[in-house]
């Protein structure tokens, strides 16, 4: 098995919107991509999240190539989407050494008891390599159709993040919110750590929402989107203001790309030339998608890799 040199960049690979390389319904080879990942010296394996997916999912337009990132609005409805903690729960049971990471959970879909079981559950199926990043999400439809008040979502996700700190810390926790409450419940067992599962947080910008998740609860950022240096500044200070330092988190860029043309994939080496720009800035951790860069199953342990020892070569 490779491993990374000590303080080289993690890399994370993406194993879900991969499907122009592979089958949605083959979940065993998802998790076969992640040994591979694992066996090449990736530090991390990442899914995100629907529920389902509405009209509107692709109200803004498809994407221009079916191999980029899905983001709000280009998405044909029909796109597929994992269940992501039960994919996660065969990716650790699967793998020893790489952290899992449900990038994002779209936490206000789900009763924050049951969501706090599973995730804890998960992380002490993996033995404390969980990482989460609780989102409100984009899609309207999707909180209609399950019946949860869409202007409300942001409030609904920080009163989940309270009843997290208390449920996974302790037993019996009595709660009284604006939308959940309960007396004396024992949610055990408790994840691996009182604090539960590491936590980031992102979006589209930096706004007073996500600092101040960051601040009480973060261990790293993860912008959506490309980097960028307004942001990071942005960030900077107003963790300054609230007492903590960009040192506390782990900062997570990524390769956005420029497609040649609509129907082929990007070039691995321009995209991974960003790394080193994102590394002025603090960053570490660095996410690719492997159907941006490739077009058959059979090629993706060679890409892995190929990543690792080009980002080695880029950062050495």
């Amino acid at each position: 098995m490779t491993r990374p040199r000590s303080g080289a960049p993690r890399m994370v690979s993406v194993l879900t919107e991969n499907w122009t390389m592979t089958d949605p319904r083959d979940i065993r080879g998802i998790v076969r991509m992640a040994q591979e990942a694992e066996d090449a010296g990736f530090d991390m394996v990442m899914v995100s999240d629907h529920v389902l997916l509405g009209p509107s999912a692709g109200s803004q337009g498809r994407m221009d190539n079916p191999r980029d990132y899905a983001m709000p609005g280009n998405q044909d409805p029909f796109t597929a989407w994992p269940s992501n903690i039960v994919l996660l729960s065969a990716v650790a049971a699967a793998t020893t050494r790489v952290r899992i990471g449900a990038i994002a959970l779209i936490a206000p879909l789900r009763h924050p008891l049951v969501l706090a079981h599973d995730l804890a559950t998960l992380d002490l199926l993996s033995e404390g390599r969980l990482v989460i990043q609780p989102t409100v999400s984009w899609h309207k439809d999707e909180y209609d159709a399950i019946g949860v008040p869409w202007g409300r979502r942001g409030r609904i996700l920080d009163e989940q993040l309270r009843i997290w700190e208390q449920v996974w810390a302790r037993s019996p926790v009595s709660f009284e919110g604006e939308f959940f409450s309960f007396d004396d419940v024992y949610l055990e067992p408790k994840p691996t750590r009182p604090e539960g599962p590491a936590m980031w947080f992102g979006g589209d910008r930096v706004h007073g929402a996500i600092v101040d998740r960051l601040v009480r609860y973060g261990s790293g950022y993860h912008p959506l989107g490309k980097v960028t240096d307004e942001d990071v500044a942005t960030l900077r200070i107003a963790l300054a203001e609230a007492g903590r330092s960009m040192a506390d988190l782990e900062l997570v860029g990524g390769t956005r790309v420029d497609f040649p043309g609509s129907d082929v994939v990007a070039p691995l080496p321009e995209a991974l030339e960003e790394i080193p720009r994102q590394q002025a800035l603090g960053f570490t951790t660095f996410v690719v998608k492997p159907s941006i860069f490739i077009d058959h199953r059979e090629d993706h342990p060679a890409f892995c890799r190929e990543v690792i020892d080009r980002v080695a070569a880029l950062t050495s």
